[in-house]
């Protein structure tokens, strides 16, 4: 998860002096990662974030854009959960701050999505929504086949809102619910490339770019390997079997044969794993591929010949293949 951490920390000091796009991110980490808890008889806000870095930025941009203090406190992490975790409340203004930044509507119900003015709001207000949605519950697995970026998200109404999100940034995403949970997963190389630079991540995305660059490198290189040995076992398998012709052709035809064809002959049984060119080399005097093509050929086609006048298997009994 280097990665993760890496993006995270860098979208947590990203700077923006636009106040509807820092609201657009609080707004969003708040309804990814929030719960609303009555406590004598007062709303309190309580957001859970991984990061220290993420629970302080959050903290200063509510106490700058909404005016309310909150406190962070850090939860050792437990069970299946790795490393710590922080969460930042509000108690004092907990339910003005959730009508302020949308997570209660008109009449103070819950808002099941993402605010209406999230939603409708600019393409950088669209870019703060997809870098609150990260720092809240983001993911990015290393560059190959299975490679992803993915948002964990608290119902399928706030998944199609960033699906939503994602469009208006020219970015395809999809919502899909896996074991109960809503997530929103972006797949395509480039795609998370495109993403990530308008989150504001560019220097994690120069390194993902050079991870990806040597896995696809490695992959080359593995499959080009893997052509040339499987090309070596097939020449080696056709020149074992056209030895195994050879060799029955030579007994079907026994004296009866020229002796340059029996030369030829005898040199592919005596070499059966070498190729044509190797057998030409072998020969004294050499020859070309050709030339010893042909004269195996040759030898074959007139031991098949006298097979069959004899009524008896021809060369292929001896072994299938190429000469």
């Amino acid at each position: 998860m280097a990665l993760t951490a890496s993006v995270k920390e860098e979208l947590a000091r990203y700077e923006s002096t636009l106040s509807s796009v820092r609201k657009a991110e609080v707004a969003t980490i708040l309804r990814f990662t929030s719960g609303l808890h009555l406590v004598s008889g007062r709303i309190v806000i309580e957001s859970e974030v991984d990061l220290e870095s993420t629970a302080r930025r959050l903290q200063y941009n509510i106490a700058e854009m909404y005016g309310h203090d909150s406190n962070i406190t850090s939860v050792t992490g437990g069970g299946l959960r790795r490393g710590g975790r922080y969460i930042v409340r509000v108690e004092r203004g907990g339910e003005a701050l959730a009508r302020q930044t949308g997570l209660l509507d008109g009449r103070g119900r819950p808002v099941r999505g993402l605010p209406p003015a999230v939603v409708n709001g600019s393409r950088a207000d669209a870019e703060a929504v997809m870098r609150g949605a990260f720092l809240a519950h983001g993911s990015l697995t290393e560059p190959g086949r299975s490679s992803a970026l993915e948002f964990t998200c608290p119902g399928p109404e706030a998944a199609l809102a960033l699906v939503g999100a994602a469009r208006r940034l020219d970015v395809i995403a999809k919502a899909r619910e896996v074991r109960g949970v809503d997530r929103v997963v972006v797949r395509d190389g480039e795609t998370i490339a495109m993403l990530l630079e308008r989150m504001g991540a560019s220097d994690t995305l120069g390194s993902w770019r050079e991870r990806r660059a040597r896995k696809e490198v490695r992959a080359t290189a593995n499959r080009l390997a893997n052509f040339d040995d499987a090309n070596l076992r097939r020449s080696a398998q056709a020149a074992v079997a056209a030895g195994a012709r050879v060799e029955r052709a030579l007994q079907i035809l026994g004296d009866n044969v020229p002796d340059h064809l029996r030369y030829a002959g005898e040199l592919r049984v005596a070499h059966r794993q070498a190729s044509l060119d190797e057998l030409g080399r072998l020969a004294d005097p050499p020859m070309t591929k050709d030339a010893i093509a042909g004269r195996i050929r040759r030898l074959l086609a007139m031991a098949d010949k006298r097979a069959n006048e004899m009524g008896i298997p021809g060369t292929e009994a001896g072994a299938g293949g190429d000469f």
